[in-house]
């Protein structure tokens, strides 16, 4: 596992990282979120040993970052933000340079880098220059150095940012692929591909951990996970709400929306656990002047709980 152990980093009289602890196991895909400036990248950095942390450790595979660096960082694959990469080298070259840098050499460099460029979809792009390279080839490049070597933990900043989203399905297909035999750290803005690739989401604010938990669990703390949102059609939408509000643990009712096309409800229930839609359907059933267009369970959402928890709002 990486074991991360009071990990703080201070920079001047600026403390970026306070005193983050946790830890991440072979088959997990955590994901780290947070605000700019939130701690994240440098919490990477020291992870991987290219920072040295003002206070504590991090621990991976058993191996200390700072008493044994080098057999700690053999472990890891690393791919930095911004897809720092060499421009003047050609795909080709610059991940044999890489293979050569973690060991390899000869028929089993070639092969290592052969594997990777068409794990990684470079085939087409193997001859050239890095700097011809767009911005998403050159991430895919970067991304293709930090699993040459099948790493058992990856530590990944950003490894989807600048590319299209075919491309961006391509890499979050291959993470949740490795992630069965690695544990896998990647930092993120994009809340979509918390939900669709990792098993455990952080988020980091002002360089503390202020969430741990599921992308389900996190959506659970939504204020507005467990609602109830009911469409209908006809002129009788307020006798209906007012028979909702009446029902028993229905915390209120509210107007989302009214127009001509129809009125739109919102209702909270007392406990978010508790099945109350179909109450709420049956008793919007006994108007006939009231026609049900559509209901459905509010899950909640990351982008709320995620303001919610960076802000306080």
């Amino acid at each position: 596992m990486i074991e991360v152990k009071n990990l703080t980093k201070q920079f001047g009289n600026h403390l970026a990282v306070d005193h983050i602890s946790f830890t991440a196991e072979k088959g997990e895909i955590v994901g780290f979120l947070g605000p700019n400036g939130a701690g994240k990248s440098t919490t990477m950095r020291m992870i991987t040993g290219f920072f040295p942390p003002t206070e504590g450790t991090v621990v991976i595979g058993g191996s200390d970052i700072l008493k044994q660096s080098l057999a700690a960082r053999q472990k890891i694959g690393y791919l930095p933000e911004n897809a720092p990469v060499y421009p003047d080298m050609t795909v080709t070259r610059y991940l044999e340079f890489c293979a050569e840098i973690r060991g390899f050499s000869g028929s089993a460099r070639n092969r290592r880098v052969g594997e990777t460029i068409e794990r990684c979809f470079l085939a087409g792009v193997r001859n050239q220059d890095v700097n011809t390279l767009s911005k998403g080839y050159k991430q895919r490049v970067c991304f293709a150095q930090s699993i040459l070597h099948d790493p058992e933990y990856l530590i990944l900043d950003e490894p989807t940012d600048g590319l299209d989203p075919n491309q961006k399905h391509e890499v979050r297909l291959m993470i949740r692929e490795m992630s069965a035999s690695k544990a896998i750290i990647f930092s993120t803005h994009i809340l979509d591909e918390v939900d669709s690739v990792c098993s455990r989401a952080m988020i980091i604010a002002g360089g503390k951990v202020v969430a741990d938990d599921t992308p389900d669990g996190l959506r659970r703390r939504s204020a507005l996970h467990g609602s109830v949102v009911l469409t209908l059609k006809g002129e009788g939408a307020g006798d209906v709400q007012q028979r909702i509000e009446e029902l028993g643990g229905v915390a209120s009712v509210s107007v989302v929306d009214s127009d001509n096309d129809g009125t739109t409800l919102r209702i909270i229930p007392d406990d978010p656990g508790a099945p109350v839609a179909d109450r709420v359907i049956a008793a919007a059933g006994q108007d006939d002047r009231a026609r049900i267009s559509s209901v459905f369970v509010e899950q909640g959402r990351l982008d709320d709980v995620f303001r919610e928890i960076t802000t306080g709002n």
